[in-house]
């Protein structure tokens, strides 16, 4: 998917992937994490999520990462938020207490803009990339992060031949193919949630499962320190 594609998508109004409410997996399973208060946590391709506020909400100091200045200027109007704006090349940097968002490109980052990040949360990212890129994400993300770090991850999973991307279907397998090498991971979730999504039933679909990762850095971080994931 190219920038353009998402700024197309946003100016259209398509974005079925934006929750009106609290993801429930995150707050059911975000406790597993052992996040603690004041500990900063990263959300790529935020988007105008509410998981964001929820986050901050939790004692989190929240940086996001999202392409659309259209997403980013309707999460803070919509919030009734009113964020200090600067240039930083190359992203524009969003600033309101404790939430920050950098409206650019995830590829653009580097591991000082995700300095002190100890935890992710991947709902709407992973699942937004093609095949071909996922490699790509997986590898850059890990770049940035400290060797310890930790991700809560959501992910679909279904026939992809019922139905083109975005969001596209990650296998359990694909997961750890992607991250096993630096981290423990455990699947904490499995929903069949066809039954409650229309819109994916009148695409084709015949299954429609989410599912929920822990990831920990533990034995595999320790395996990878020296390898190149850790920059």
């Amino acid at each position: 998917m190219t920038p353009d594609f998402w700024h197309a998508r946003w100016r259209r109004g398509e974005t079925g992937w934006h929750e009106t409410a609290i993801n429930v997996h995150l707050q059911e399973h975000w406790p597993r994490l052992g996040v603690k208060p004041g500990e900063r946590v990263f959300v790529p391709l935020c988007g105008k999520s509410l998981d964001i506020l929820w986050l901050a909400g939790e004692g989190h100091r929240v940086l996001g990462v999202e392409i659309s200045r259209l997403a980013v200027d309707a999460f803070f109007s919509e919030n009734a938020l009113s964020p200090q704006v600067a240039e930083e090349s190359p992203f524009v940097r969003f600033r309101a207490q404790e939430l920050e968002i950098l409206c650019g490109d995830f590829f653009d980052l580097n591991a000082a803009h995700l300095d002190g990040v100890t935890s992710i949360f991947d709902r709407a990212s992973l699942i937004a990339m093609p095949p071909e890129i996922r490699p790509r994400y997986a590898e850059h993300l890990q770049r940035l992060l400290q060797v310890d770090s930790r991700i809560l991850l959501i992910t679909l999973d279904y026939d992809q031949s019922e139905m083109s991307g975005p969001p596209f279907s990650v296998k359990e397998d694909e997961v750890r193919d992607l991250f096993g090498d630096r981290f423990d991971i455990e699947r904490t979730a499995r929903i069949d949630v066809l039954a409650e999504n229309e819109r994916f039933r009148q695409r084709g679909l015949t299954r429609l499962l989410e599912q929920v990762y822990v990831l920990k850095a533990g034995d595999a971080a320790e395996r990878s320190a020296t390898g190149s994931l850790i920059a």
